[in-house]
């Protein structure tokens, strides 16, 4: 496919990556039915290690194959597929070249009962994404954690090998312990911030999940009312999200969280589309799906970022 303007554009504001970065990214940008629009909507699944096998695939039983995944993503036209270590081996030989992998480096379980700050381990690595051809890896932060600065670290050691590999870095930024309260994680102005550190740390795509109609510190807040930021409607809170990723100038997507209805998906999907979110990562709301209704979901959602 002949490179858009708008994907030109895009590969524009990575002007100091390798042009195996660029590669990589044009490869996300190009595939799928969004190619070329810009936009992206990205198959995840993590969840078997972060949630437990039942509780992610007992829904759609089929889902504890992780071909059933693989071979979701690329039937739905997904732009890239999202996975740790274990599934993206089990599928990366099969599916090589029909769509690009991007191999989670870090996850965590939901065994421990120790509380703690939370922090994800390092579960993959670059090495092991260039050996199984993927075009990025992901990396988990979490932004009000006590454990933030040696997640930084490892973030800032993952991301300067993966950019000298020519791999594109994908960072869920995802504000959690005790730096913000439980209502708190989905705040505006936590998740602005928290897609701000992400750009800081050099990521090339950036994952927050969509922000509610709250501002959390206090000094914040002063700043939100004094200027009349606004924050009103979900699509007013993407702008102002992706505004804080260096004024759009890098690529902000939405997590879809936790299953829902069909109807509540698409509303957010569209709040985020009229904010200029570029795209969403869809796991447990499309795979614990059946098959038909997952690829009807995905493929509704790429008709709002604007696929044919």
């Amino acid at each position: 496919m002949a490179m858009t303007e708008r994907v030109k554009q895009i590969l524009s504001w990575y002007g100091s990556d390798s042009p195996g970065t660029l590669a990589n990214l044009y490869r996300l940008l190009n595939t799928g039915r969004l190619a070329g629009t810009g936009k992206l909507v990205i198959l995840p699944v993590d969840q078997g290690f972060e949630h437990g096998p039942a509780r992610s695939f007992a829904p759609n039983p089929a889902g504890y194959d992780p071909e059933y995944h693989a071979q979701l993503a690329v039937d739905a036209g997904c732009n890239a597929y999202a996975a740790p270590l274990g599934f993206i081996e089990a599928v990366a030989a099969k599916y090589a070249g029909q769509i690009p992998l991007i191999l989670k480096v870090n996850n965590s379980d939901s065994l421990s009962k120790t509380g703690g700050a939370p922090c994800s381990a390092l579960t993959g690595s670059v090495k092991e994404a260039v050996r199984l051809g993927c075009a990025a890896v992901g990396y988990t932060i979490y932004p009000g954690s006590d454990a933030r600065n040696s997640q930084l670290q490892d973030l800032r050691d993952l991301t300067q090998e993966a950019k000298a590999h020519g791999l594109v870095v994908v960072t869920w930024s995802y504000p959690r312990g005790s730096g913000v309260s439980k209502e708190g994680e989905t705040a505006v102005d936590i998740a602005a911030y928290a897609a701000q550190i992400a750009a800081q740390m050099g990521s090339h795509i950036i994952m927050v999940k969509p922000p509610k109609e709250l501002v959390e510190h206090p000094e914040a807040k002063k700043v939100y009312e004094k200027y009349q930021i606004p924050i009103k409607t979900l699509s007013e809170r993407v702008r102002h999200v992706v505004q804080s990723a260096f004024n759009g100038r890098r690529i902000v997507i939405f997590s879809g969280g936790e299953a829902k209805g069909s109807d509540e998906v698409l509303a957010e999907i569209k709040g985020i589309a009229d904010g200029g979110g570029f795209g969403s990562i869809m796991g447990r709301n499309a795979f614990q799906r059946p098959r038909g209704e997952a690829i009807k979901l995905l493929g509704d959602a790429m008709k709002i970022y604007g696929a044919p």
